[in-house]
C-alpha cells in the first residue's frame, strides 16, 4: 500500500478535490490567450494539411507530419469552431489539462499528498504548459500513454481486467498522435523488467516466495480478492485473463484503425462491407509499414549524439528545474525507505523510464527540438511528487515541533519553487523570441508578424484578383529556392513550399489568392503588375523597395535568429481595408 494511513494529512475526498482543482488550473493556464502566439513552422505545416482535409474530405496517413490524431480531431473541431490558432491548439490544451486527473488511477501506490503534488506538476510544469499550448503531438502521446499505464495499474490493483479496455483505447489514441508510442511501449516493458528483477532478487534473498512478489504493495483487501480468485479453477482464471487481454487488444485495434484508415474510404466501407478488409489493412499493416519505412529505415536518426544530448539537457534544466530537484529528492527518499518500509515499484518504474528517456530521446529524435523533453518530464514527475510531498510533510512536522530553522528552510524551498514555476510560465507563456531559445524551437516566428498577417487578410478581403506575391529567391551563398512554387494548386511540387511556413496556414485559412515569382525572373518583371501585398526575404528588401513605391514595409523575424521576412503592403489598399472594417 502507498503509506500508513495514520500519517496522511489529507482525506481521500480532499485529495480528489485537490486533483480536480489542479486539472481546473491546468485548463485555465492552457486556454487563456491560447491563440495569441503566432503559429510555429511545424504548426503551420500540419495546420495547412488539416485545412486541406477539412475542405476535401480526403486524408491518408503521412508519417512526415506524424500521426493522424490532430487532422482527424481538428476536422471535427473545425466543423464547430472557425479554424483559428485557438481552435487548432484546443485539443492539445484539453488533453494536457486532463492529465492531472489520471493521477487518481495510481491511488493505491502513492500517498494522497503525493498524488496532489503529481497533479500540480502535471498542471503547471512550464514545459508541459508551453507544449500543451502548441499544436504538436508530444503532449498527446505522453498523456495518453500515461493514462493507459494508469488503467493497466488499476486492472492489476483491483483484479478487474475490464480496465484493460480503456487502457487499450487510450494507448491506441496515443499511437495515433505520434509514432514514438513504440518507444513508450519499450520503456514500459524495460522498466517493468528492471523493477521485477530488482524485487525478485531482493525477495528471493529474503526468502519470500514468487507469490509474495506478485502481491507486494497491493492493498490487503484487493490482495485477498486476487488470492481468492487465483485459488479458483484454472480454467476460469485463464478465461478471465484471456478475455481481458483480448478486450484490451480489440479496443486498441478499433481505435487504431479509426484514426489510421484513409478517408473517405473508411466511411464508404460502411456502404460496401466488402471494402472493409482493405480499409483495415491500410489502417494497420499499411500504416505500420509506412511508419517503419519513414522513421526507422528513413535515416532520421543519422546525427551526432552529444550535441543532441546537450540540447536536451539544456531544455530540461531551463524548463523543469523545480521538477529536477524534487525528483532527485524523491528518488533518494524512496530508495532509502524514508517514506515507506520498502522501495515502491511505481517510483522505481518511473525513475527507470525517465532516465532512459533522458539518454534515449537524443538518439531517437530527428531534430534538436525542445518538445521531446516532455517525454522525460512526465515519468520523472512521479519521483518529483514523492520529493515534494516529503518536503511538505517535513515542513509540517517542523511547524508542529515549533522548529524555527526548519520552518524557515521549508518556507524558502516553497517560495523558491512556486516563484520559479510561476516566473517560468509567465516568461514562456506566448514567447516567440530567442531570449527563450532554450525552451522554444528555432522555427518560431515573432508574434508581431501576426498583426501584419491580419492586415494582409483585410486587404485581400477587399481586393479582386491576386492578393499576394511571394517573391522567389535564393538565400545568400546557396542555390536553394525559397518561396517559389510553380503550381500553387500543388504546393508540394518542391521543398520551396516549406520555406513559406507558417504562412500557408494563414493564407489558406483566409482564402488569400497568391502567386510566386521564379528567382531568376528579375525584380522588374516580378513586380511589374504587383498585387497589393508582396512577401519576400529580408535579403531582397533593398531591391524591392525601389520598385514598390507607395507600399509600406514591415520586417519580422521568421525564425528565432538569422532569418527575417519583409511584407510590403500597398498603402492605399491598406487604408481602404481599414476604413471598410471601421
Amino acid at each position: 500500500m502507498s503509506a500508513d494511513t495514520e500519517t496522511e494529512l489529507l482525506t481521500r475526498s480532499h485529495a480528489l478535490l485537490a486533483i480536480v482543482a489542479a486539472a481546473a488550473i491546468a485548463l485555465l493556464v492552457r486556454v487563456v490567450s491560447l491563440g495569441d502566439r503566432i503559429f510555429h513552422w511545424d504548426e503551420g505545416r500540419v495546420g495547412y494539411w488539416i485545412l486541406r482535409y477539412h475542405e476535401t474530405g480526403e486524408f491518408t496517413y503521412r508519417p512526415i507530419i506524424h500521426g493522424p490524431f490532430l487532422p482527424i480531431v481538428n476536422d471535427y473541431v473545425f466543423a464547430v469552431l472557425p479554424a483559428t490558432d485557438f481552435s487548432a491548439r484546443l485539443p492539445v490544451a484539453v488533453v494536457g489539462a486532463l492529465l492531472p486527473l489520471s493521477v487518481w488511477l495510481f491511488r493505491e501506490h502513492l500517498r494522497r499528498d503525493e498524488m496532489v503534488a503529481l497533479a500540480l506538476f502535471f498542471a503547471v510544469n512550464p514545459l508541459l504548459v508551453y507544449y500543451s499550448r502548441f499544436m504538436r503531438n508530444d503532449v498527446l502521446v505522453a498523456a495518453f500513454s500515461f493514462i493507459a499505464l494508469g488503467f493497466v495499474v488499476r486492472a492489476y490493483d483491483t483484479g478487474r481486467l475490464a480496465y484493460l479496455i480503456p487502457a487499450g483505447a487510450s494507448f491506441a489514441t496515443g499511437a495515433a498522435a505520434k509514432e514514438n508510442y513504440v518507444v513508450y511501449l519499450l520503456c514500459f516493458l524495460g522498466a517493468a523488467f528492471l523493477v521485477f528483477d530488482h524485487r525478485l532478487v531482493a525477495r528471493t534473498s529474503a526468502g519470500d516466495s514468487s507469490r509474495a512478489i506478485l502481491f507486494a504493495e497491493v492493498p490487503e483487501g484487493i490482495a485477498d480478492r486476487l488470492r481468492a480468485r487465483g485459488a479458483g479453477s484454472l480454467g476460469s482464471g485463464a478465461f478471465r485473463y484471456a478475455a481481458g487481454i483480448v478486450g484490451g487488444l480489440a479496443a486498441f485495434l478499433v481505435v487504431f484503425v479509426f484514426f489510421y484508415a484513409p478517408r473517405p474510404d473508411l466511411w464508404n466501407a460502411f456502404g460496401n462491407p466488402a471494402a472493409f478488409p482493405g480499409v483495415v489493412e491500410a489502417g494497420t499493416v499499411g500504416a505500420v509499414t509506412e511508419m517503419v519505412d519513414s522513421w526507422i529505415g528513413g535515416g532520421h536518426q543519422s546525427h551526432e549524439y552529444l550535441p543532441y544530448l546537450k540540447d536536451f539537457l539544456e531544455t530540461f534544466v531551463y524548463g523543469a528545474p523545480v521538477l529536477i530537484v524534487f525528483a532527485l529528492v524523491g528518488i533518494v527518499v524512496d530508495r532509502y525507505a524514508v517514506v515507506t518500509e520498502r522501495l515502491r515499484w511505481l517510483v522505481a518504474f518511473a525513475t527507470y523510464w525517465g532516465v532512459v528517456s533522458i539518454f534515449g530521446y537524443p538518439l531517437a529524435t530527428d531534430i534538436q527540438a525542445p518538445w521531446v523533453v516532455v517525454h522525460a518530464v512526465v515519468p520523472l514527475a512521479i519521483p518529483a511528487a514523492v520529493g515534494a510531498a516529503f518536503v511538505f510533510r517535513s515542513a509540517r512536522q517542523a511547524y508542529d515541533a515549533r522548529d524555527t530553522v526548519g520552518i524557515g528552510l521549508a518556507a524558502l524551498v516553497v517560495l523558491a519553487s512556486v516563484g520559479g514555476v510561476a516566473a517560468a510560465n509567465v516568461d514562456y507563456w506566448n514567447a516567440s523570441t530567442d531570449e527563450d531559445k532554450e525552451v522554444l524551437q528555432w522555427a518560431q516566428p515573432e508574434n508581431d508578424l501576426k498583426a501584419t498577417l491580419g492586415d494582409v487578410e483585410r486587404v485581400a478581403a477587399s481586393n479582386d484578383g491576386t492578393d499576394v506575391l511571394l517573391y522567389g529567391t535564393h538565400p545568400p551563398n546557396s542555390d536553394e529556392t525559397h518561396f517559389y512554387v510553380k503550381d500553387e494548386s500543388n504546393p508540394l511540387g518542391g521543398p520551396s513550399w516549406h520555406s513559406r511556413l507558417p504562412l500557408p496556414w494563414y493564407l489558406e485559412g483566409a482564402d488569400v489568392v497568391r502567386t510566386s515569382s521564379p528567382p531568376d525572373a528579375g525584380v522588374g518583371n516580378a513586380t511589374a503588375d504587383a498585387p497589393p501585398v508582396v512577401v519576400a526575404y529580408e535579403w531582397d528588401r533593398d531591391e524591392l523597395e525601389s520598385e514598390l513605391d507607395g507600399y509600406v514595409v514591415r520586417q519580422h523575424a521568421f525564425k528565432l535568429w538569422n532569418e527575417d521576412i519583409v511584407v510590403f503592403i500597398d498603402e492605399d489598399a491598406l487604408d481602404a481595408s481599414t476604413q471598410l472594417q471601421s
